[in-house]
């Protein structure tokens, strides 16, 4: 079974503005302070490659 870390996704401005709209539109309808993360799913070979 291959070894999988979790490191933060970078995201395209469009792709950031839409999770930032659906983090206001969740705060909106439960009241909470509510904050989406995004990470990347990647084998250790993957990062090896960087």
């Amino acid at each position: 079974m291959a070894n999988v870390t979790f490191p933060v996704a970078r995201l395209h401005d469009g792709t950031l503005r839409q999770l930032q709209q659906l983090e206001q539109r969740l705060r909106e309808e439960t009241g909470e302070e509510i904050v989406l993360v995004a990470y990347e799913r990647k084998t250790v070979d993957e990062e090896a490659k960087r």
